[in-house]
């Protein structure tokens, strides 16, 4: 079924963290916006990064000082705009005279505390790893270390964050509907979309179209929009592996290996451990991407030649790989591309189309903001720059203060034990009463599934936020399929399948 053509200011093409904070920051100066996502919000590389929010320090080595201030700058802009889902994190960096001298390291730390302003977090220090208690989990050839700082977040929910506040200012947020045709046509955009699960056809009438399309950005280009950009993207594969966490205390770890490039060893859900990321170039499927044996071994065989205790292939409980779609900027070596963003403005017969290319998690606000400036002469009305002082979904916590609003929950909840108040207050911020609700005991939550997840959080979520598959609620929405055995995970599978998804 095909309906009638509806008139638009702004088609955004990719549920990325891109594609979602350009419809977010479009929908808040009042132009009218769609965004359009072929899966799930964020099912493809943006829910599997290392989730951090950091400058990138090791960018420091390829002169990429422009993108490691502004990182620096947006990472407390961030923490300030979602302080739920993104908190600070100490890492611990032993020192490998073998690979980079204490003096470089140094430097970088030094230019890591100074060149964005820092203002919230900590700055580094030196270590004694012989005698401080971070070093107690580090082999004792590793006798000096640094620590410094940086963010952790929820990157699955900052996509899902910025989709809702689009929503919740007017923007029509479409998941698993493809773009299926983009056409200019008398100074405007005809679009077309497939609803993946209905087969509706809908036609949107668009004064300027946004390709964030992501690893799918040049296909976007050429087989959709019948247009044609002298950029690229490159895509790299980045796995990533969890293990059960294996060291006291909530710092995190960054070791560098024999090929320079450095390791993450991330605290993750209270009892788990994320170690990433390989870079790897890649030219198949996005979506067919996989962590391989090569790449399970690679990162083991880094955290071993740190950490005491042995990492064995039996400890991975789950492996994950996603695909960066990295600006070509003609670099061989993977590791050295760009994780900096260019835009591609293409305005053919008054029908702009701005293609971006590349991007990291960390400055995807302001990607978005130079993103609706660079449309600023399609849009001369529209308002103007907002997002840096303005908060996301479940983030009105006074101060930002995440402590004091727990304590602040607990005190709403006093049935409810303190780690279920921290699950709800970490993914849901302000919004966790618009899933307890009225409940005053666990009755009020409905059916439990194991772990923290109870019917009325499932519930919310397919009401929300675009929740329509279990493994959204489990693996994107939330992280609860890392706590479920595999018979909770597939009894809660065969509900969903058989209560909430035709209402999803």
């Amino acid at each position: 079924m095909t309906t009638e053509a509806r008139a638009i200011d702004l088609f955004v093409i990719g549920g990325g963290i891109n594609g979602a904070g350009i419809a977010r920051d479009a929908a808040g100066r009042g132009l009218s916006v769609v965004l359009c996502e072929k899966d799930d919000l964020a099912q493809g590389t943006s829910s599997r990064s290392g989730k951090l929010v950091h400058g990138g320090l090791r960018y420091l080595e390829y002169y990429e000082f422009r993108l490691v201030r502004e990182a620096l700058i947006e990472r407390e802009v961030l923490l300030n705009a979602a302080s739920h889902i993104i908190w600070p994190m100490r890492f611990v960096l032993p020192h490998s005279p073998n690979d980079r001298p204490a003096w470089l390291v140094r430097l970088g730390l030094f230019l890591y505390d100074h060149l964005g302003g820092r203002k919230k977090l900590p700055g580094t220090r030196a270590l004694n790893l012989l005698r401080d208690p971070e070093g107690a989990p580090i082999l004792d050839q590793y006798p000096r270390g640094f620590e410094y700082s940086d963010c952790w977040v929820d990157d699955a929910r900052l996509v899902v964050l910025n989709a809702l506040d689009a929503a919740e200012k007017g923007a029509e947020v479409l998941t698993r509907t493809a773009c299926i045709s983009a056409r200019r046509d008398g100074g405007q955009w005809t679009v077309q979309t497939r609803d993946g699960r209905t087969g509706e056809i809908r036609t949107f009438r668009a004064r300027a179209v946004v390709n964030a399309g992501g690893p799918w950005v040049n296909d976007i280009v050429g087989r959709v929009a019948g247009s044609n950009s002298s950029r690229n993207v490159r895509l790299v594969k980045g796995s990533h592996i969890i293990v059960p966490k294996f060291w006291e205390g909530q710092q995190a770890y960054l070791v560098q290996n024999h090929d320079k490039r450095v390791i993450f060893i991330n605290p993750y859900e209270g009892d788990k451990a994320l170690i990433g990321t390989t870079d790897i170039p890649y030219d198949g499927a996005p979506e067919k991407v996989a962590a391989d044996e090569r790449e399970i071994d690679y990162l083991i065989a880094a955290v071993n030649r740190y950490f005491k205790e042995k990492l064995r292939r039996s400890d991975v409980i789950r492996a994950f790989s996603g695909v960066r779609p990295l600006f070509d900027d003609g670099k061989g070596n993977p590791s050295a591309v760009t994780r900096d963003y260019v835009f591609d403005l293409d305005e053919t017969g008054g029908a702009p189309l701005l293609n971006v290319f590349g991007g990291k998690i960390t400055t995807f606000r302001k990607l978005s903001e130079h993103a609706l400036q660079r449309l600023g002469k399609t849009f001369p009305k529209m308002g103007g720059d907002w997002t840096a002082g303005a908060v996301l979904p479940g983030g009105e916590i006074p101060g930002a203060d995440f402590p004091a609003f727990v304590e602040t929950l607990r005190a709403a909840y006093p049935w409810m034990p303190r780690a279920l108040v921290l699950h709800y207050g970490r993914l849901y911020g302000a919004r966790t009463p618009a899933i307890v609700g009225a409940a005053d005991g666990f009755a009020g939550l409905g059916r439990h599934f194991g772990a923290h997840l109870y019917e009325a959080e499932v519930r919310y979520l397919v009401a929300r936020e675009w929740a329509q598959t279990a493994e959204d609620v489990l693996d994107r929405r939330t992280k609860h399929g890392l706590h479920l055995t595999e018979a909770q995970r597939a009894a809660f599978t065969a509900w969903f399948d058989a209560e909430l998804a035709l209402a999803a």
